[in-house]
């Protein structure tokens, strides 16, 4: 054994390790704390918050607050707006981790470095045979463990900390952590450029003077297209105006999202909505009902498409996408746009540059179709995150990592991997209200914690997930994302959470707010 680790022994019975204190991170705290657990939360920062923590201040909600709540800890009376930004959410949940009594749980600056499944040599044969997850369908199984690994981030080259836990919650979060660098060729790449470069995880992590003082002044050009390139695109446009104006650089042209459209969606994210849409484990009744309402959908999308080519000058900057509206949906690259987006694209201090492939030159960028290089002092690559190689790494196990790689077929009920036991994830699929679906799901892995069900077969649970990953494909096509498949059904999916728990899917009281009103997190209080 490596000398430079030392053991820390078992702080309880059935001792519960979770990675991450974001919102998944603080949700399957505050669960398990309810069922008599003592879990032990591992925090790679010095703050709770997760991607929360570590964003521009220019940020806000992509989602109503009523549908961005936590079901049992209402926003507080002076957060007016529907839309809080990047301060009222930190305070939000600083408010909840305080309430409930989580932060004597966190370990602060406790980067997990990896997590091993521990077998005795027995049993490490005969897993690989099990029928049910765990060897017997339950959370805790008497075969195995789970050995945690733990640096301390604000000593590292002290020895390691190994952790023995009986069930690990994963709430590592798909945004954060390892960026997404774009693949470009050696000789087309950054080596060449004179400039900066860094990704948007790190432009994010800067003190609010100390980025403003990084680009004042500097030609900036922002590369992505999603929430975080268009937010500090937008900040920096503010920052430097039209002397020094802030370049958007993207391969892609996305439908913007208003204020007014996000909040007329929720209204409309009801029971009656989902029957437009086929379900994995549909009868015939249902296929019926989605494949006569289906039009509907199509009408919707080109209304959204007309209304928001008439209140933003989309054909004037050549925005117009080539894809539908619902398309967008489908692969979860719906996109809020910062209310100042086009009032500085007006001002002439953000412009905007379409070109499908990205080439480093030394004074900047070639683009595709100009002759001149498009000059830049700072790059920022608003790019996103690897969130399925970040999951992968985690892993001390070759196997498992080949179980995540080997399909694209979603996890069971959004977080339990039907091959690697004593775990759960949560927080990896996406949903149109995070706090939402990882609250639900924080609920379910309680319950299944602490016995009150037993999950399906290896086979089973194998089988549903193909199909959701059929369904997720019939509509996503080509962008499919294994985070995405439950996006269009997130009642169902509530509904398959709460039969599994042995409570009744049908939240409100009358038929007609059941099938023609939207759910709210408050719905499922109690559960």
């Amino acid at each position: 054994m490596d000398s430079s680790i030392t053991f820390q022994p078992a702080m309880k019975e059935k001792q519960i390790a979770i990675i991450g204190a974001g919102i998944s991170g603080l949700l399957a705290c505050k669960h398990t704390l309810e069922k008599g657990f003592n879990p032990i939360v591992f925090e790679a920062g010095d703050c709770i918050g997760g991607v929360w923590s570590r964003t521009v201040e220019s940020t806000k909600l992509q989602c109503p607050k009523d549908h961005f709540q936590f079901s049992d800890f209402p926003w507080p009376n002076s957060v007016v707006d529907m839309f809080p930004d990047y301060n009222q959410v930190m305070g939000y949940l600083q408010s909840y981790a305080l309430h409930f009594n989580i932060i004597p749980q966190i370990k602060f600056n406790s980067k997990v470095i990896s997590i091993d499944y521990i077998l005795s040599s027995a049993d490490e044969k005969m897993y690989r045979c099990w029928s049910m997850w765990g060897g017997t369908g339950e959370a805790f199984s008497p075969k195995g463990k789970w050995n945690v690994t733990v640096e301390d981030s604000m000593h590292p080259m002290d020895p390691y900390k190994v952790y023995q836990v009986d069930f690990v919650i994963l709430c590592i979060g798909l945004f954060s952590g390892l960026p997404n660098i774009p693949d470009i060729p050696i000789s087309k790449g950054v080596a060449g450029f004179k400039g900066l470069v860094l990704h948007s995880m790190d432009y994010a992590a800067m003190d609010k003077i100390e980025a403003a003082k990084l680009v004042e002044g500097k030609r900036v050009t922002v590369v992505g297209s999603r929430k975080s390139a268009l937010d500090i695109a937008t900040q920096i446009a503010k920052t430097n105006g039209a002397t020094y104006p802030c370049t958007l650089l993207f391969r892609r042209v996305q439908w913007p999202g208003t204020e007014m459209l996000v909040r007329f969606i929720f209204r409309n994210l009801t029971r009656f909505s989902e029957l437009m849409i086929h379900k994995p484990d549909e009868g015939l009744v249902i296929c019926f009902l989605a494949l006569v309402l289906s039009p509907l959908r199509r009408i919707f999308s080109k209304l959204v498409e007309c209304y928001l080519k008439w209140i933003y000058p989309l054909k004037k900057y050549d925005m117009v996408p080539d894809h539908t509206f619902l398309s967008q949906i489908y692969s979860c690259m719906f996109t809020m746009l910062p209310e100042s987006f086009y009032d500085r694209v007006n001002e002439r201090s953000l412009v905007l540059k379409k070109s499908p492939t990205l080439c480093f030159c030394e004074n900047g960028f070639i683009l595709e179709n100009e002759s001149d290089p498009l000059e830049t002092d700072i790059v920022i690559l608003g790019t996103g995150y690897k969130g399925d190689e970040k999951l992968l790494n985690i892993f001390s196990s070759t196997e498992f990592k080949k179980f995540i790689r080997g399909t694209l077929a979603p996890y069971y009920r959004e977080c339990i991997h039907p091959r690697i036991p004593q775990l759960a994830i949560v927080g990896y699929s996406e949903s149109p209200a995070t706090i939402f679906s990882f609250e639900m799901r924080s609920k379910w892995i309680a319950h299944f914690l602490d016995g009150k069900f037993r999950l399906p077969s290896i086979q089973k649970m194998e089988e549903n997930v193909n199909k959701w990953e059929k369904n997720g494909r019939r509509y996503a096509g080509n962008n499919y994302r294994r985070e995405c498949a439950g996006v269009l059904l997130p009642i169902h999916c509530n509904d398959e959470i709460s039969m599994d728990i042995g409570a009744n899917p049908k939240r409100k009281k009358w038929f007609f707010p059941e099938f023609f009103s939207p759910y709210h997190p408050f719905d499922y209080a109690g559960l």
